[in-house]
């Protein structure tokens, strides 16, 4: 077996045992136990003989968590804490001396005059794990909340702070924000508001991965022209974390270290029916969904909003992509804004769920000026998301851009554009051009109109005719009712009067 153990470095155990003769059967339940309840495929790559990545970024989350004075090094009191927290039991002088002298005898750096550092405190665990006492950091893991997969278990996130109707969102609390701010300066060390990409690492190097580098977040924020975030850009990525996937937000909160109880990380907005009653949104993140037929400007215009250059390319998007970024408003209030790009063939799908406009604050339907049958196209998407918010009641404000504005508008232009805006309630198409930088304040104005809800809300035929025949039934109703009431008095008139004639009789 030894050259097949040699060969297939996952096979932790080979035993010889036998039944009949009840040779090592107790030892055979002992590994099996083992291998399930203290795993080594998770901890410890058998092939490069060390320990994964993932168990070195939680074992450097529980370094941190143990060195209570942030100075790099476990002293003998915080190893002491450490074992009493793990095991149960201190450790003596003693054997704290033992400890620090083995880590010491193989890896110098791994001690210095303040106590154990991280590099020996990794080298204690890989230790532990090649001498087959996987127990040891699986006990340390779990006591500090990990499950098998070295992720955080689920029972430590407070799912139920998050609950939402499918009209409300999640946002950062103030709390959290300043906590954040706290981390991007610590982690810029240069302090030039420029958190290079290897600095981003670090700030996730306690996580179990960098869920940036992924999408739909990897590329959803401006760059600065080194390649790095600006402060608003990494606020900008939490925000679009926060508003997609509040669990996972939460969760590299806790693994960066957010202090305190956090469910005062995350709040809950109000339902975006009752801002439109209200008339009023005091969001701090609003989504817009961006519609419109391919070869629009859909793309230049996400592009555009993260400051990225203009290029005559171009490239059909295949999939849904977001865009996050800060608007500033007058006065010095800043709004984070999501676009959400939505490819011309993926409409339906969306639209298939009756709830899809549910999350969405205001839609911005794309088309080229230049061209009349993209004009089309627009106005067609226009009205089947119409349609659809009124019949699940999910109506939202709508702005219609006239992109390439730097081209010759397609003739009868300006006639179509003011018909169908007048027919349907909204603002006239707002022109653009990507090419000349001509943004005619775009990303101001969808904010202002996610902030005001009621308006540039557009009314179909269909939606109109519905209210109208509500209107009807009502005025019926009315009149109904006011006859029923009528009559009621009248009789009860009646009965009076024909009670005081039989008493006079």
């Amino acid at each position: 077996m030894s050259p097949i153990m040699q060969q297939f470095r996952e096979i932790e155990t080979c035993i010889e045992c036998s039944a009949y003769k009840h040779i090592q059967i107790p030892e055979v339940f002992y590994y099996a136990q083992k291998a399930v309840l203290h795993p080594t495929g998770p901890l410890f790559d058998q092939e490069s003989q060390t320990l994964k990545p993932r168990c070195v970024r939680a074992l450097k989350r529980i370094f941190i968590l143990c060195d209570h004075d942030r100075d790099g090094a476990l002293s003998d009191a915080e190893l002491n804490d450490f074992q009493v927290k793990c095991f149960n039991a201190p450790l003596q002088p003693s054997e704290i001396v033992g400890v620090k002298r083995v880590v010491q005898d193989k890896l110098v750096e791994g001690v210095n005059e303040r106590g154990l550092t991280l590099t020996g405190f990794l080298f204690l665990h890989a230790l532990f794990i090649e001498k087959g006492r996987l127990e040891t950091t699986w006990t340390v893991l779990r006591k500090f909340g990990y499950n098998n997969d070295i992720k955080l278990s689920d029972d430590l996130i407070p799912y139920s702070s998050f609950k939402r109707a499918p009209d409300q969102s999640a946002e950062l609390t103030n709390e959290a924000i300043e906590f954040l701010r706290g981390v991007y300066e610590l982690f810029d060390n240069d302090l030039d508001n420029n958190l290079r990409p290897i600095e981003i690492e670090d700030v996730f190097s306690t996580a179990p991965e960098n869920p940036w580098n992924d999408v739909p977040y990897k590329d959803a924020a401006e760059k600065t022209a080194l390649g790095g975030l600006s402060l608003d850009a990494f606020l900008s990525e939490w925000a679009l974390m926060t508003l997609l996937d509040p669990a996972c937000s939460l969760e590299n909160l806790i693994y960066i270290g957010y202090p305190g109880d956090t469910s005062s990380a995350i709040c809950v907005t109000k339902r975006r029916r009752l801002d439109r009653k209200k008339q009023q949104s005091e969001r701090n993140i609003y989504q817009c969904f961006v519609f419109g037929p391919a070869n629009a400007g859909k793309s230049t215009l996400m592009n555009s909003f993260l400051g990225r250059p203009y290029s005559d390319s171009y490239s059909p998007t295949a999939d849904e992509r977001y865009a996050v970024n800060v608007v500033e408003l007058p006065g010095g209030i800043k709004k984070y804004l999501v676009m959400r790009e939505i490819p011309e063939d993926g409409v339906a799908k969306l639209l298939s769920n009756k709830e899809s406009l549910a999350a969405c604050d205001i839609a911005v339907f794309v088309h080229d000026s230049s061209d009349e049958s993209s004009w089309k196209r627009a106005t067609e998407l226009l009205v089947d998301v119409a349609g659809h918010g009124e019949d699940n009641g999910y109506e939202l404000p709508c702005l219609i851009v006239a992109a390439k504005d730097d081209l010759d508008s397609f003739p009868m232009a300006i006639q179509d554009s003011t018909r169908v805006s007048q027919d349907m309630g909204i603002e006239a198409p707002i022109p653009i051009s990507s090419k000349l930088s001509d943004f005619n304040n775009i990303f101001r104005r969808i904010v202002n109109a996610a902030e005001h809800p009621h308006l540039s809300i557009p009314e179909t035929e269909a939606g109109r005719s519905r209210k109208q025949y509500y209107r009807l039934i009502n005025r019926s109703l009315m009149f109904v009712s006011v006859g029923a009431a009528v009559a009621i008095v009248g009789l009860a008139a009646y009965r009076v009067y024909a009670a005081r004639k039989t008493a006079s009789s």
